[in-house]
């Protein structure tokens, strides 16, 4: 999964460049009446990307935070739960000897 996950910031990466040398012009961005911001294009399109990326990254962090925390709880309460109450393990035939051993004769 690495593998794949490293071709992909290879390509995103080859398509910024080409991008980049394609469209090294100067823009103008006006932000406010009497504020205009004269920028290159690549630089532009990138800020944009990372404003856009940012909260997404953010709530994707924030729930695996939660997901952790919520794993690692019911893993405590799973804990608790048997050290409280120590499993009866035994193989097939100790656990029908001692279910004979219970059971009353009929007779």
């Amino acid at each position: 999964m690495q593998i794949v996950r490293t071709i992909v910031w290879v390509l995103l990466l080859v398509a910024l460049l080409l991008f980049s040398f394609n469209n090294w012009q100067t823009v103008e961005v006006k932000i406010w009446e009497g504020l205009v911001l004269e920028t290159k294009m690549p630089v532009l399109v990138i800020i944009s990307f990372l404003l856009g990326l940012l909260p997404m990254w953010l709530l994707h962090q924030g729930s695996k935070w939660r997901s952790n925390r919520r794993i690692n709880a019911l893993e405590n309460s799973v804990r608790a739960a048997t050290v409280s109450q120590p499993a009866m393990v035994g193989t097939s035939t100790q656990l029908d000897a001692a279910a004979t051993e219970t059971q009353s004769p009929t007779s």
